[in-house]
């Protein structure tokens, strides 16, 4: 690939990520709006804290608390530091590098197919690299989620230089460079722990075997992935070590148990247990799985292979089989979809298959090229097609399927209503109540309504009116707001027990589709 084309496919990108960002007014979603809020804090120097709770899965004990005990922190920290170099605030400013990370996909896209396009004439192998960049600068159902700030952008980037990275020459700097991809790896989604296995078993089966083939040699590469890969997240265990007891944040441990991804917001979290699990049932458990293999396989028909892409890149992929990152790449894809159908099914199957899958997509993306070509070359045999002519017109026809299909679905879903705006409004009206600064809300999106009020949050558990009270009780809980995403069994019993006084939640008003409860306990 040339500078010039590189250069071309960034600009492309970034244009692509700035026109589709002029839409979006906020992040939009529950993780884009932690990732940013983790980011303010960062950058206005409160650290690695927070003034909300999204879940209860490390039992906190109040507000203040430490943030990251679930997500990783790697997107708060490229937030923080977009905050920090732009002079624009809030959520303009914490999503600049997410654009200019997104102008980069094209192109580290188009180097890694230019890496496993096999050795030909330079015009045609720099024509097929393109057509790949061209596929990545139309991102289908990733755009709307590259522009703002979440991991999705960075995931890609760390994938598509790790894979690159697996066919270079056998240095110790390559084995160094794979360990601290897979940290960062990790340190964006706790996932990307799975890549310092991937990265550990390319140590022992490397692509380039020379003369280093002693156990010696073996071992000396696996340990250099690990000194990358700890050289990146120890700070990060420390970390942790320091606010929670343990390296790893306890939350995720905790999630291995629920029955449902609802229980996600379980309150207490005691009784996520092993034991309760197993108890459930072999066939109820099987059966989530099952579920879940169905909604993953829908993303990879859906999202990864943007539908009319999949045949040409299962062909891609078979054809390029004795590549090594290839290999890699598939063996990554597969784990990922375990770890994330049998492991996570609920998490996996509302979206966690979607963000981990995004390392895997310029790889994706980077042999349909082959598989064009190879479709084009049997047309040629079986049609009599004008193999460069019809490379070229399919290989067209292709780049504005992939523009119209990204518009449609970024068009879909950004006309949806986001929550924080309607959170703006209803922090307005609180105000308007007399609502003191401080005074604590119970609310669906903790992290939304934060950012569109600067009001401390906890979300609204899953359970009966009888846990919702216990959560008022221990984190001293002022108002209540309700929307359309309670069960309606909840909300027909706040309706009623508004109506009897004393009360424990007394409704005061209605804004939109939010319904908003005073709390009335103790000495409130």
């Amino acid at each position: 690939m040339t500078r010039r084309a590189s250069f071309f496919l960034f600009l492309l990108g970034l244009a692509v990520a700035c026109l589709a960002a002029v839409f979006q007014k906020s992040p939009g979603y529950m993780d884009a709006d932690y990732y940013l809020l983790g980011g303010l804090q960062l950058a206005e120097g409160k650290g690695f804290t927070e003034p909300i709770l999204w879940n209860y899965l490390d039992d906190p004990e109040g507000l203040p608390h430490p943030s990251h005990g679930y997500w990783m922190p790697l997107t708060s920290i490229l937030a923080a530091i977009s905050l920090l170099l732009t002079p624009f605030h809030g959520f303009a400013g914490g999503r600049i590098i997410f654009l200019l990370l997104t102008g980069f996909i094209p192109p580290i896209t188009a180097w890694l197919a230019w890496g496993l396009l096999p050795d030909r004439d330079v015009r045609p192998r720099r024509n097929m690299a393109t057509l790949a960049g061209l596929l990545a600068a139309f991102p289908g159902f990733y755009l709307s989620f590259l522009t703002v700030p979440d991991a999705f952008g960075v995931y890609m980037l760390l994938g598509a230089g790790f894979l690159g990275l697996i066919s270079a020459r056998d240095t110790w700097k390559k084995w160094l460079g794979l360990g601290i991809l897979a940290g960062f790896m990790h340190l964006a989604r706790a996932d990307g722990f799975l890549w310092l296995g991937v990265a550990g078993l390319a140590s022992l089966f490397p692509a380039h075997k020379g003369h280093l083939s002693r156990i010696t040699d073996h071992a000396t590469r696996l340990l250099l992935c690990v000194a990358g890969y700890f050289l990146i997240m120890s700070p990060w265990f420390l970390r942790n070590l320091t606010a929670f007891g343990t390296p790893l944040a306890p939350g995720g441990a905790r999630a291995l148990w629920v029955l449902n991804y609802d229980e996600l917001f379980s309150f207490p979290v005691a009784g996520l247990t092993f034991a309760r699990w197993w108890a459930s049932g072999l066939g109820a458990i099987l059966q989530a799985r099952g579920e879940a293999l169905g909604q993953n396989l829908q993303s990879v028909l859906g999202v990864q292979g943007a539908v009319f892409l999949l045949p040409l890149i299962m062909v891609g992929l078979w054809k390029l089989r004795g590549k090594r990152a290839v290999q890699l790449g598939v063996l990554a894809w597969g784990v990922t979809l375990a770890v994330m159908t049998l492991v996570f099914p609920f998490s996996g199957a509302r979206g966690g298959f979607f963000h981990s899958g995004a390392a895997l997509q310029p790889l994706l993306w980077a042999v349909v090229p082959v598989g064009l070509e190879t479709f084009v070359a049997w047309g040629g045999r079986a049609r009599g097609w004008r193999v460069t002519q019809a490379q070229r017109v399919f290989g067209a026809g292709l780049v504005g399927l992939a523009i119209l299909f990204t518009v449609f679905i970024f068009g879909t879903r950004v006309l949806q209503k986001e929550e924080s705006v309607g959170y703006a409004e209803v922090e307005q009206k609180l105000v308007e109540l007399g609502a003191q600064p401080g005074e604590v809300v119970m609310v669906n999106n903790p992290p939304g309504y934060f950012l569109a009020s600067g009001r401390p949050a906890v979300v609204i558990p899953n359970g009966t009116l009888g846990t919702w009270l216990s959560v008022v009780e221990k984190y001293e809980v002022d108002f209540v707001v309700v929307d359309e995403n309670v069960p309606v069994e909840i909300r027909q019993l706040l309706e009623k027990q508004a109506q009897i006084r004393p009360a424990n939640f007394l409704s005061i008003v209605q804004v939109g589709n939010f319904q908003i409860y005073r709390v009335m306990m103790g000495g409130k």
